[in-house]
């Protein structure tokens, strides 16, 4: 602040001496250029005295005439006659000799300081000194007048740029604190996710891009969480895999143990109870065979890698077979088969096997009267009158790994309607459920 105002009196000073110096200069341009309009009023014969006192009126300026012998020949501010001739001639012959054509001289009388101008003529082939004289007092005054106006323009001016720094400081604190405020909301992962600022081009690029940061965050905060969230149903589905599994390979292993441990601790086992036990551990063992082929099987559909083999085949022949196969396990089942005998299908034999098979062990497992299968050239129906099945577990029984959470219906690993489907969807043909529980259910495979 010490520096700004000695910078300040510094820049005044010049600019004082400066407008003095011009203002000086111009006084004097004017003052011999009327000394010079003075010497034409000369020639005409003109009464020096009503001249003088005219100039003095008018002009408010000092007029003294001289001859060149040092006679006073007209003054405009004293009395001609008490003056001192010779005296005044030689400053008037000085002054008009001075290299400028002019003389700043302090007036102990008027206490003053006066700016002298002489120019020496010839009229009438006679020489004159004239000399003009101003006081530089209303100089100083103009200037200092000036200065005050400058100075009072200044401080006015220097106010109000204070002023508007201090409020575009004040709204550029309050457009830092905002965008501070929201960056530590983004930090604490609160909701806002959008910003705006009119105030500059810069704070509206800014908070457009903050904005678009806080949106893209947000953006990939919900797909994390949507991400944990698949995380966790991936980890608690393989959980419940690796139980299902578990619990599937547990029991015939443990039947197949518990045989084989009695015939190594018994060797003259009666014959026909050996022959009963091998029979279990065969059949276990079948089991273990049947649950690895169809974890093997869900696989190769769930990643493509299944290959086919299309062929033409009679509907009613593979239904009747399936049938057969499945007499040595349900031999006390009735099953009813309605449809044209005539009637075929391009499929993979092997493929559309393991779906009927599937739906028939189903109406097996969970009916005890007999099973019903409609055919025509459009669609399987499988239809029995079990248990039937929950709407809520209708919509989920087709996916992987699903289990329903009832004991009345077990659905082992939970890919055997997962293994349907997928075939189903391989030949380009689409299962239709529709159930009731206690009522009964009909698997469709529609062509």
């Amino acid at each position: 602040m010490i520096l700004f105002f000695i910078l300040f009196l510094i820049i005044g000073a010049i600019i004082y001496y400066w407008i003095k110096g011009f203002y000086i200069e111009q006084t004097k341009e004017s003052l011999l250029n009327n000394i010079d309009l003075i010497s034409f009023e000369l020639q005409k014969d003109t009464n020096l005295d009503l001249l003088a006192k005219h100039i003095k009126d008018t002009l408010h300026t000092r007029l003294t005439v001289i001859s060149n012998d040092g006679v006073v020949i007209a003054e405009s501010h004293k009395d001609k006659t008490k003056m001192d001739n010779h005296k005044y001639r030689d400053e008037i012959m000085q002054a008009s000799k001075e290299k400028f054509g002019y003389k700043i001289r302090h007036s102990h009388t008027l206490n003053k300081d006066l700016l002298y101008v002489a120019k020496k003529y010839n009229i009438n082939k006679t020489f004159i000194y004239i000399r003009l004289a101003k006081e530089l007092v209303s100089i100083d005054h103009q200037i200092i007048s000036l200065g005050v106006k400058i100075l009072l323009i200044l401080i006015i001016f220097f106010f109000i740029i204070f002023f508007i720094t201090y409020k575009i400081s004040k709204e550029i604190e309050s457009e830092t604190q905002k965008i501070v405020n929201f960056l530590n909301s983004l930090v604490k992962k609160r909701k806002l996710t959008y910003i705006n600022s009119d105030f500059s081009v810069e704070f509206f690029k800014i908070t457009k891009h903050l904005s678009k940061i806080s949106q893209i965050l947000t953006k990939k905060d919900k797909q994390k969480a949507k991400y944990t969230k698949k995380l966790q149903i991936s980890n608690k589905q393989k959980d419940d895999i690796i139980s299902a599994i578990s619990h599937e390979f547990k029991n015939p292993i443990a039947v197949i143990n518990g045989y084989c441990q009695t015939l190594l601790d018994d060797e003259d086992i009666n014959k026909n109870i050996r022959k009963k036990f091998l029979e279990k551990i065969y059949k276990n063992g079948d089991k273990l065979s049947s649950l690895i082929d169809t974890l093997r099987l869900s696989i190769k559909l769930d990643s493509g890698q299944q290959q086919t083999n299309f062929t033409t085949i009679n509907l009613y022949n593979l239904l009747y077979e399936s049938i057969e196969n499945m007499k040595i396990n349900y031999n006390k089942r009735e099953t009813i088969i309605k449809g044209d005998k005539n009637i075929t299908i391009k499929v993979d034999p092997t493929l559309f096997e393991v779906v009927i098979n599937n739906l028939i062990e189903n109406a097996y497992k969970y009916s005890e009267d007999e099973v019903i299968i409609n055919f025509n050239q459009n669609r399987v129906d499988i239809i029995d009158s079990g248990i039937g099945i929950s709407s809520k577990n209708l919509e989920n029984i087709t996916e992987k790994f699903y289990r329903v959470g009832s004991n009345n219906w077990n659905n082992s690993l939970g890919l055997g309607l997962f293994i349907v489907n997928n075939i189903i969807t391989l030949h380009n043909f689409k299962l239709e459920i529709k159930s009731q529980e206690n009522k009964g259910s009909t698997f469709s495979i529609i062509f």
